[in-house]
């Protein structure tokens, strides 16, 4: 696959997977403080949000990729090493965080008598994760403008 292709879908899909974090950040404010039920009830909002995840997994790959193509290309395969890092970051935040949130309440279906402890948790690491995920937007973005057409 040519080195532009891929520098474009790299773009494209990065920013499409920052923007269900970004859209978890800007509610966190939110939602909080949410007493039980109404928090309950709000998290209703992402049943299926599952699949968005297949934009961080893709990324991901098209991210390393962009760096191997970009391997001979400074300062652009930095940029690409480090979206790829900040996506290998997200998982680590998500795995350790939000993930087991996510299980403790099945999917926030119900409520143990933790879960206020749960939604900090899970909140945080969701916010954490836009920043990270909005790091690595740029980093791509910064990669494809740099690298030397092929």
């Amino acid at each position: 696959m040519r080195s532009r292709v891929v520098q474009f879908l790299a773009v494209l899909i990065t920013a499409l997977a920052l923007v269900p974090a970004g859209a978890h950040l800007f509610a966190l404010p939110n939602k909080i403080n949410l007493p039980r039920d109404a928090y309950l009830s709000v998290q209703g909002i992402y049943t299926g949000w599952a699949w968005l995840g297949l934009f961080d997994v893709v990324a991901l790959i098209l991210n390393v990729i962009l760096a191997i193509k970009l391997r001979r290309q400074r300062p652009a395969v930095y940029f690409a090493w480090t979206a790829a890092l900040c996506l290998v970051a997200f998982f680590a935040i998500f795995f350790a965080w939000t993930f087991p949130a996510n299980q403790a309440t099945a999917n926030w279906t119900t409520m143990p008598d933790d879960w206020s402890g749960l939604r900090r948790e899970w909140e945080y690491s969701h916010a954490v994760n836009a920043a990270v995920m909005f790091v690595a937007f740029c980093s791509v973005t910064l990669a494809a403008i740099t690298a030397r057409r092929d």
